[in-house]
């Protein structure tokens, strides 16, 4: 599984680097400064504006890139990024055309803006995301292939502008990697179940991240956009489409502000936006149609999310439109590291291939908490599974040590055409979810009962379904 590209001077480097970085630490003072929690939301709102840049500009074309859709544009790119990043910062411009690229490293200051008409068109080989660099996989931190577009430790960047970001990927490039049937994979072929497998029995065996060196002949598949550990991150109005993976995926990052994006991408684990361990995030006026979660709160992946031990917090959700995907609003499963303090408002959702509304997946090998997820105005047509779900026993399930915390679910101003079913709550008899309220909600046309297995502090508030006051048998 190790990359010829790759040497030991590289891992020790990217090892203490990770080593070194400082953790993102929690405000308490502040976040508990105002008591109600929509002040708190507006005041995440009002800080997380996006980074501002000088107005110089770096056309790609200058640097060598030709826009045919067939010349290798990586150099070019790259050179006009390091480019900007020298003169003090700017906006790298790829016009319109179609730039074939391998991996982008983007630097401090740099906007990389791709204009109405231009698409990069990343490349489908995976040596050309290669020299491997630090990233997570699944919530556990590795050496692998570069996401598409990345950042380490850089401050004030960006992605922006009206045009297209494609991964290429499909049921010939990427995607078979899943070992999945539904993408194109045939038995004898190339997955990452052997690596993927490896790669969290070196975590939960405390395997130094620099040992944990995989790329090729691994096949764990690439993010499409990671910031890691970075701050003041912008993206914004671009459209993303056939991804490896997962798409916008700020890890230990903070700061970030996502806008006005479209994403489109119906591929295996194609999330839509997947805030890790990430604190001060704004998503708003997006459109999400995906081939899993819509949006996605993560914070590491069990031994390895608790050695890292920072959440995901102080996190704005509005004005989005969920349309395909398993969840629109998720909370897990990579969640060891804990998830405090998310805000959802005036955002619809819709779809029979939408699973589930507000989904929480964990179970007692993920362990971690849950404090505090603020709903309000969401707009909902149909869901295929429950409107709301939180279920302790995903994947593993209980008995494994690490049982999860979650409280403080508030919803209100909720409105629902049909589902199969309100709400599925299912906790443990020695880890109930303690405290979820629901006000002014109505569920719609409702075909199953709900559930609500080992919960402490369910309140209703005016909530129908069916036309009546919801019941829980």
């Amino acid at each position: 599984m190790q990359s010829r590209s790759w040497s030991r001077r590289d891992a020790l480097r990217a090892l203490a680097a990770s080593a070194t970085a400082v953790p993102l630490t929690l405000n308490g003072g502040e976040a508990q400064a105002l008591s109600d929690p929509w002040a708190r939301a507006n005041r995440i709102a009002a800080k997380v504006r996006g980074p501002k840049f000088p107005h110089r500009r770096f056309d790609i074309r200058k640097y060598g890139a030709v826009g045919d859709g067939v010349t290798d544009c990586t150099a070019a790119i790259r050179t006009a990024i390091k480019a900007c990043n020298a003169a003090g910062g700017g906006h790298v411009d790829v016009p319109e055309g179609r730039f074939l690229t391998g991996a982008v490293h983007l630097l401090s200051n740099v906007d990389l803006h791709v204009a109405e008409g231009g698409t990069l068109l990343f490349s489908t080989d995976p040596k050309a995301y290669l020299p491997l660099v630090l990233t997570r996989f699944e919530g556990v931190e590795l050496l692998n292939y570069s996401p598409l577009i990345y950042a380490y430790g850089q401050h004030d960047i960006a992605v922006t502008g009206k045009g297209v970001l494609d991964g290429q990927a499909d049921d010939d490039h990427w995607w078979p990697w899943k070992g999945s049937g539904d993408h194109g994979w045939e038995p004898g072929e190339p997955r990452q179940a052997e690596a993927r497998a490896a790669l969290f029995a070196q975590a939960e065996q405390g395997v130094p991240v620099g040992q944990r060196v995989y790329g090729e002949g691994g096949y764990l598949r690439p993010s499409f956009i990671q910031p890691y550990r970075c701050g003041n991150v912008l993206v914004e109005g671009v459209t993303i489409v056939n991804s490896p993976m997962w798409e916008i995926h700020p890890t230990l990052s903070e700061n970030v502000l996502v806008r006005g994006v479209t994403v489109r991408t119906h591929g295996p684990n194609n999330d839509g936006c997947n805030p890790e361990s990430s604190r001060l995030v704004v998503i708003c006026d997006c459109t999400f149609d995906t081939g899993d979660d819509c949006i996605a709160i993560k914070s590491g992946r069990n031994a390895d999310g608790r050695r890292v031990n920072v959440p995901s917090e102080h996190i704005l959700v509005e004005g989005c439109t969920f349309r395909e995907g398993h969840g629109g609003l998720t909370i897990g499963s990579e969640m060891s590291g804990g998830v405090r303090e998310v805000f959802i408002r005036d955002c619809t959702m819709s779809s029979p291939d939408l699973d589930i509304a507000l989904r929480f997946k964990t179970n007692s090998v993920r362990g971690g908490f849950i404090e505090g997820l603020y709903a309000r105005d969401l707009e909902i047509g149909q869901v295929g599974g429950s409107v709301i779900d939180v279920n302790f026993n995903y994947e593993e399930g209980p008995g494994h040590g690490f049982n999860p915390v979650v409280g403080g679910i508030d919803v209100r101003g909720m409105t629902v055409r049909t589902a199969n079913r309100a709400l599925n709550l299912r906790g443990y008899a020695d880890a109930p979810i303690r405290g979820v309220t629901l006000t002014d909600v109505d569920f719609g046309a409702i075909a199953t009962p709900s559930v609500a297995e080992h919960v402490e502090g369910l309140v209703l508030r005016n909530v129908l379904a069916n036309g009546a006051p919801l019941v829980i048998p």
